[in-house]
């Protein structure tokens, strides 16, 4: 019970982060937010916990939806074209982290080093696992980008941004977690454990992406003296 208690907190405590983010740095915090939530997302799967009945989890599915939200929030505002481009930006710092970090492990330490054996849990990752990680995030976000776009076709009106933003992202985080539970862990285990990681994961995904809607609501009606009105700058394809 702790755990799903420190969880609801620690949602809310990454939704706030994520507000703050955009109040006070605008479209460049999005960018940054982005890159950020890339790296932080895929150290924290690295940690597993158990919530109630049972189900076995991995952390960072808080900070992996915030990513869905950041290019949703753009797209709404800026236009897919910035919304493309922040993908763009994650998939760099994703790829540059993973490559960086695996030539830091190559170095031998010294003697007294004492962060050799946690560098290496952290950022030792099997290189099927960053594969599935890379695929997945590249795979998804630019499908939750083009999904948005052709939501808005039919639901465009200001009060249906739960359509586009749900919609979006339950279909792309679904194949998101499909990706990377194919390419990471098919073969690893039974057919049972993994489809329960993957129906949980998706679940967690899921629940997340629909608390996240009024903090969506809430980014929208920030404005910047530096961007104009939200009109002069909403829908920019």
């Amino acid at each position: 019970m702790f755990n799903l208690l420190w969880g609801v907190l620690f949602v809310i405590v990454n939704f706030a982060f994520f507000l703050l983010c955009y109040r006070l740095f605008g479209k460049s915090g999005m960018y940054a937010w982005v890159g950020i939530a890339t790296v932080i997302a895929n150290i924290q799967v690295a940690k597993t916990i158990a919530m109630p009945f049972d189900i076995v989890m991995t952390l960072g599915n808080t900070m992996y939806v915030t990513l869905y939200m950041t290019s949703d929030l753009l797209n709404e505002k800026y236009g897919r074209a910035e919304a493309r481009k922040a993908v763009w930006f994650g998939f760099f710092t994703l790829l540059m982290t993973t490559v960086i970090m695996q030539m830091v492990l190559v170095f031998k330490p010294q003697e007294t080093d004492i962060a050799q054996s946690s560098l290496e849990t952290i950022f030792g990752l099997m290189p099927r696992l960053a594969l599935g990680s890379l695929t997945a995030y590249f795979i998804s976000q630019f499908l939750d980008v083009r999904l948005y776009s052709w939501i808005r076709k039919y639901y465009s009106t200001s009060s249906q941004l739960w359509i586009r933003s749900n919609g979006s992202t339950m279909i792309s985080s679904f194949v998101d977690t499909l990706i990377f539970c194919t390419i990471a862990f098919a073969g690893l285990y039974d057919w049972n454990v993994w489809l329960e990681i993957l129906l949980t994961t998706y679940l967690a995904k899921f629940l997340l992406t629909a608390v996240s809607t009024p903090i969506l609501y809430i980014a929208r009606t920030f404005t910047f003296a530096e961007e104009g009105s939200p009109s002069s700058v909403q829908k920019k394809d």
